[in-house]
């Protein structure tokens, strides 16, 4: 799937937009609508080598647990997430969040893409998988800026093993 991209600006300083991101035990509290049942992949939840494992909640997913670990952190400008998901964990996916500044705030752009494996994993993705990550991308960034800005619509924290 070809890379989708949304973006919001947040009135907030970059470094403290980039340190709530930088945490993946955060990434619940604004994509629980579209990610469900995250999983921490080790104790320490923040910078380089942090992870999570979830499940897409999107329609026609057989197989819809993935993984995403991140490999590159940027202070304060990037955070660059790779993992796997799909049957057998065969297919990769890339995210990426990108904070620039912005008059008073903060722009951050969230990208997402996958590299099928197969031609049925790219058939599958046909089925409005685009349509639904583009969707599910911008209300998590709607509701990443009101728990920045107004401290409200918090999600659970992610936690080892659901504890």
């Amino acid at each position: 799937m070809d890379p989708v991209t949304s973006t919001v600006v947040i009135g907030r300083p970059r470094e403290e937009v980039f340190d709530y991101l930088a945490d993946i035990a955060n990434h619940p509290e604004f994509s629980d609508h579209y990610l469900k049942d995250w999983r921490l992949t080790r104790v320490d939840s923040v910078g380089r080598g942090a992870g999570a494992r979830y499940r897409l909640d999107a329609p026609f997913q057989r197989f819809g647990w993935a993984d995403m670990t991140f490999i590159e952190v940027e202070r304060p400008f990037r955070i660059v997430a790779m993992g796997r998901g799909g049957k057998f964990n065969r297919n990769k996916t890339f995210s990426t969040w990108t904070l620039t500044p912005s008059g008073q705030g903060t722009r951050v752009e969230h990208s997402t893409e996958t590299e099928p494996a197969l031609i049925t994993d790219r058939i599958m993705e046909g089925f409005g998988l685009r349509g639904w990550f583009k969707r599910g991308g911008r209300r998590a960034l709607r509701r990443l800026q009101s728990i920045l800005e107004e401290n409200q619509d918090r999600g659970a924290r992610a936690t080892v093993a659901g504890l």
